[in-house]
């Protein structure tokens, strides 16, 4: 996609590969992984070269995350829309894979997500700095909310977990 056609967009924030780091020890090498919110491929590239398979999947391909499913495939591992990211979430729960999503610290506040993920269950990898997303621009100027990878089914040990990007 060119990137032109991509500036505004609220939701167009691309995970710089860091961000995988701390998630990569606990996902099974002979999983088939779905990258369903692809964007410009930055997760897909980073799991493949980690020896993942990876499906790779966008709205913007035609194969919609809320609509659209792979005939096979073991976790899903994506950084949602923001906009988008309840309905990603109950998305993810009903499909009942593992999953990881990249999601800014807020989606804990409200009452009914606290409801949601209490009866669902929730466990996450918090970073020790804010994730610095590449941008509609191409420049990766910060960001202005914390994230952390919001997981189901990826058996992390603890409901908290805690790491350190450099």
């Amino acid at each position: 996609m060119i990137k032109a056609q991509r500036q505004g967009s609220r939701d167009d924030y691309q995970t710089p590969p860091l961000a995988l780091t701390p998630l990569l020890p606990h996902l099974k090498k002979n999983w088939v992984i779905w990258e369903c919110a692809a964007g410009e491929g930055n997760l897909v590239k980073t799991l493949r070269k980690q020896g993942y398979k990876v499906i790779a999947t966008d709205i913007h391909s035609g194969e919609d995350f809320l609509s659209f499913e792979p005939k096979q495939y073991d976790c899903i591992i994506t950084n949602p829309p923001f906009s988008l990211k309840q309905e990603f979430l109950e998305r993810a729960y009903c499909l009942g894979k593992p999953f990881a999503f990249l999601l800014p610290l807020t989606t804990l506040e409200s009452e009914k997500r606290q409801r949601f993920f209490h009866q669902c269950g929730l466990e996450m990898i918090l970073f020790n700095k804010r994730i610095n997303f590449e941008t509609p621009t191409g420049e990766g100027d910060g960001s202005w909310f914390a994230s952390a990878w919001f997981t189901n089914q990826l058996n992390l040990g603890k409901q908290l977990n805690f790491t350190v990007v450099s």
